[in-house]
């Protein structure tokens, strides 16, 4: 698997995606899954980057990459002045190649994301959204085909229940610190944060497992022992 270093590409949050972004995202979107990338960043010494296991795709085969855009939600039970402010400012600030990254402590209070975010995060070019919290408007955004991650579906505003307090800086995201500009991997099994620091050598190494997990595969099915396939690939 040929990867860009960190330098051929875009950078943190707030730059956009360039070319070489666009590349990446599909080639680990093709060749790699959170499982092995899971892996690699336990043999960095980062056993703690996949978000917690109720935070599910809304279609089964979702898939997402891109860099995480942080969007930070706090419960209410009282009507503001102006609530959509700070949500509406956090929704246009969007660069094309992001993963929009909502966090909400595990609210199970409202729906902080619905049908008319997702329209619009498209529109400004993201890749899909991964939130610990609850979405509403789930038919039409699975028309959409938006890539979605969350921890439940509930039809209720936000309006007096929830509020954007803050984006585009660290949050907790379903047990996870999420930095702008990290890379969020998704699909089937769960969400997993690569921090940027150390997104080359996390996918190179990544690669590096799925070849000797493809070899492991072949010898198991021509009759090898398990034993002998894991002393030679060293994977399971």
């Amino acid at each position: 698997m040929s990867l860009k270093t960190s330098q051929e590409l875009s950078g943190p949050a707030g730059h956009g995606a360039s070319q070489g972004d666009l590349d990446l995202f599909e080639r680990v979107r093709g060749e790699l899954y959170t499982a092995v990338i899971s892996d690699s960043l336990d043999e960095l010494g980062l056993p703690d980057q996949v978000m917690r296991e109720f935070i599910r795709p809304l279609a089964p085969e979702s898939t997402l990459v891109g860099w995480a855009r942080t969007i930070l939600c706090m419960d209410l039970h009282y009507v503001p002045e102006d609530p959509y402010r700070t949500e509406i400012e956090a929704v246009d600030s969007i660069e094309p190649g992001e993963v929009v990254v909502v966090a909400t402590g595990c609210s199970k209070r409202n729906a902080p994301w619905g049908e008319l975010l997702s329209t619009a995060a498209v529109a400004r070019g993201a890749r899909g959204c991964v939130t610990d919290g609850l979405v509403r408007d789930t038919r039409k955004i699975l028309q959409m085909g938006f890539p979605l991650f969350c921890a439940g579906v509930k039809p209720v505003d936000s309006k007096g229940r929830g509020i954007v307090v803050n984006y585009n800086f660290p949050v907790d995201c379903g047990g996870v610190m999420v930095n702008p500009g990290d890379l969020v991997v998704a699909d089937c099994d769960g969400v997993v944060v690569i921090p940027r620091a150390v997104v080359d050598e996390t996918l190179q190494a990544a690669a590096d497992k799925v070849n000797r997990e493809n070899h492991s595969r072949e010898d198991l099915r021509k009759g090898a022992y398990l034993r002998d396939v894991y002393a030679r690939y060293g994977v399971l």
